[in-house]
């Protein structure tokens, strides 16, 4: 047994810890901290150290080399990784739940083993491609096509905003079949292609606005791909992408938490140490409401992570669990944001720093809430899958619904009388939003009412019931308004305040 094996094969608990002992030598260090935060991409040395504790193993089966693909091995990963750096833990999950996890659930035995060795052994990595410059949030009609010539399947098409562009060793590609009049059929394939076999140009490297650590592009795709290299799957494409993107989506809590946690902590001891007004932060009323709506954030993703990894086991079939999948992404990502813009009013102007933890996560953390589906799309999503569900059961009370529904049903005893009406199916759709936005919130109770009854904190545990339900009655009471604005499209008239004043100035 070699000593790759011997450091993948220890228990969970030795592994774990190496990997943050090792992470935290690395990014505690000033210079590189600082380096990593202002630098595009990540410092060779730094990424062949990180790389060196296996963490990607945690995605692996047993049977090919890797620690098992257990769930909360993955999250627990993921989660030591945000704690210090945000981006990495987003390669690490570009790595994992959108290249290894598909090619483990899908790929064909031919290959698997080839692959997944050059993981563990060579250090490789790999991301997937979906996204087209034309079709952002339209992935179903994405014009990369292929086509079957002998044993080999020819793809073309133009990819971009893939993590990793330029550097992942493999790549997962989404295309359409084409007919024999070039048309494009419904389905969606995904082939693995390894980027030393040539046919990926890199068009353009995008200056993305954070996440600095990943490098994102335009890619032209003219490539040959062997019939073993396509994934297969078990009825459809399309069932298989939406295995793999809600997989993916209730694997966010293991980024979330990691990250929510630094954030209360740098919060913590800011206020604690920093002196306002001879009192110290921490004090003060309204420092206290942010610093315990960070630990609710912290909480919440907490019950995310045990839902997911209490679950969701790397065999399940995932592709109709979208309410949880999209309120599970939605919430912890939104959270990600509110607690980055908390520590950061807390912190101050020197907070207002790209190389201060405070600026670089609130730029970090925004895309978290547009990719892997929109936010406000997730939440039309989940509003309509409840409605769906409502039609076939009959039942047009909100509350009666959610009462007997398994995400729901002790949480919704917490909104009783808010919950209690019908629902209009002809809503409009920034209603749909609000209302996916309100049945999320809900949902998160209960996941964190499950954590509290396996023993978490109390105190933690009562405080997020108290903020999920200020939080959830707000957004009720926003859904049941009827007042809603609308665009004045032609509004340069009379829109200059100048022309107004009695006199003219200077006069």
């Amino acid at each position: 047994m070699n000593s790759i094996d011997l450091k993948i094969n220890q228990n969970f608990e030795t592994f774990i810890n190496t990997y943050r002992e090792k992470l935290a030598s690395l990014f505690t260090d000033r210079i590189d901290e600082q380096e990593m935060s202002t630098q595009r991409g990540l410092p060779p040395y730094v990424l062949r150290q990180i790389l060196e504790c296996n963490p990607l193993s945690t995605f692996i089966p047993d049977e090919y080399g890797g620690r098992g693909a257990k769930t909360h091995e993955a999250l627990s990963m993921l989660e030591t990784s945000s704690y210090q750096s945000l981006p990495l833990s987003l390669m690490m999950g570009i790595n994992g739940a959108l290249f290894l996890q598909p090619l483990a659930n899908y790929g064909n035995e031919e290959i698997k083993q080839k692959v997944f060795n050059r993981f563990i052994e060579n250090k490789n990595m790999g991301g997937l491609m979906i996204t087209e410059p034309d079709f952002g949030s339209d992935a179903l009609r994405m014009q990369t096509g292929f086509y079957k010539a002998n044993d080999v399947y020819e793809i073309k098409g133009t990819k971009h905003w893939a993590g990793l562009t330029g550097w992942a060793d493999y790549w997962l590609i989404t295309a359409r079949e084409k007919d024999e009049n070039g048309e494009l059929g419904r389905d969606i394939g995904f082939f693995v292609h390894e980027t030393n076999r040539g046919g990926i140009e890199v068009q353009e490297y995008y200056k993305n606005l954070g996440l600095y650590m990943l490098p994102y592009g335009k890619n032209k795709i003219d490539i040959t791909v062997p019939a073993e290299y396509r994934l297969e799957p078990r009825s459809t494409g399309l069932k298989m992408m939406l295995d793999v993107l809600h997989r993916s989506r209730l694997q966010f809590p293991g980024m979330s938490t990691g990250y929510l946690k630094r954030m209360l902590d740098e919060g913590l001891t800011h206020c604690k140490e920093r002196i306002v007004g001879g009192n110290t932060l921490i004090s003060y009323d309204q420092v206290k409401d942010r610093l315990s709506k960070l630990q609710s954030y912290f909480t919440v993703s907490s019950a995310m992570s045990y839902f997911t990894s209490s679950n969701i086991s790397i065999s399940d079939d995932t592709s109709k669990m979208d309410l949880a999948a999209n309120s599970i992404k939605t919430v912890t990502t939104d959270y990600m944001q509110a607690a980055a813009q908390s520590l950061l009013q807390l912190v101050g102007a020197k907070g207002y720093r790209l190389d201060h933890i405070a600026g670089r996560s609130l730029i970090d953390s925004r895309p978290f809430q547009i990719f892997e589906g929109s936010n406000d799309i997730l939440y039309q999503q989940i509003t309509e899958s409840v409605l769906k569900m409502m039609k076939k059961s009959k039942v047009k009370n909100l509350y009666e619904f959610l009462k007997h529904y398994k995400l729901t049903q002790n949480a919704s005893d917490y909104y009783k009388e808010a919950l209690n009406f019908e629902i209009d199916y002809k809503m409009a759709q920034r209603k749909m939003v609000q209302l996916g936005q309100a049945i999320s919130r809900i949902i998160s109770l209960e996941m964190t009412l499950r954590l509290g009854e396996k023993g978490f904190n109390s105190d933690m545990i009562s405080n997020s019931i108290k903020a999920l339900q200020n939080e959830t009655h707000a957004l009720i009471t926003s859904y049941a308004n009827e007042e809603h604005s609308q665009v004045v499209e032609d509004y340069g008239d009379n829109s200059s305040w100048l022309n107004f004043l009695s006199t003219q100035p200077g006069k």
